[in-house]
């Protein structure tokens, strides 16, 4: 493996595979299939989850919520994708722990940065749950900042693209892939890899991030092995 300890981001939506709302156990449990075999050939592994699927903190305050509240639902609808992840990779016969930065005791560890790494040094997958534990933040940020406390060699980002566009593929069908592409760059075309605030923090901490297709199947053994699919976003 090219790259020895990995945090893997989903959003929310991922976790719906072919439905309209909530959690798809077929697309789950085959998400967990492939984190395994990344665990199987020595990789650490950390994931991070959306909520969309669930709630989505801003839009719920678009519809006149209070912004903080909607962000803690959110919040606590990644606690429930983080547990869906986790009873997958253990039905598999993986080890998994849950870790979340809102305390929620009676489902999950609270998230210690310590612990994490000596969970992933014995082989466990963990799985940073409710996001940085604060309102405004999105889990792009968290993820990057998670991946930035772990010392992650990669970041890998898997979206319903196979990859990063100049424009919206499925709305422009001239639109052009970038195979590599900079952080400022990234930041300079605002091209949607991930916020603002997530690329800088890769930017900073020399994280590189790949972009590639959730729905292409080895994709992320692929990637970690060092295979160039997606687009990958680093400083060169």
């Amino acid at each position: 493996m090219k790259y020895k300890r990995v945090l893997l981001k989903l959003s929310g939506e991922a976790l719906m595979g072919e439905l309209d709302y909530g959690v798809d156990p077929q697309m789950v449990n085959r998400l967990a299939r492939e984190v395994l075999q990344l665990a199987g050939e020595g990789a650490q592994v950390a994931i991070v989850l959306g909520g969309g699927n669930i709630f989505r903190g801003v839009g719920l305050a678009a519809a006149g919520m209070d912004r903080v509240t909607g962000d803690q639902m959110g919040m606590l609808a990644t606690v429930i994708n983080s547990l869906s992840m986790q009873d997958a990779i253990e039905r598999l016969g993986g080890q998994c722990r849950v870790m979340s930065a809102i305390p929620v005791h009676t489902v999950c560890e609270d998230y210690i940065r310590r612990r994490a790494i000596r969970h992933m040094e014995k082989g466990r997958i963990v799985v940073f749950a409710a996001g940085t534990g604060n309102p405004y933040f999105t889990t792009d940020s968290a993820a990057a900042l998670r991946a930035s406390e772990i010392r992650a060699d990669l970041m890998l980002k898997a979206t319903k693209v196979d990859g990063v566009y100049d424009s919206d593929p499925k709305t422009n069908p001239d639109a052009i892939r970038y195979d590599r592409i900079t952080y400022d760059e990234a930041l300079r075309k605002k091209l949607g890899v991930m916020d603002a605030t997530a690329i800088v923090m890769c930017r900073d901490n020399g994280i590189p991030l790949r972009v590639l297709d959730i729905y292409s199947e080895g994709g992320l053994l692929r990637a970690v092995s060092g295979e160039d699919i997606g687009t990958l976003v680093s400083a060169e």
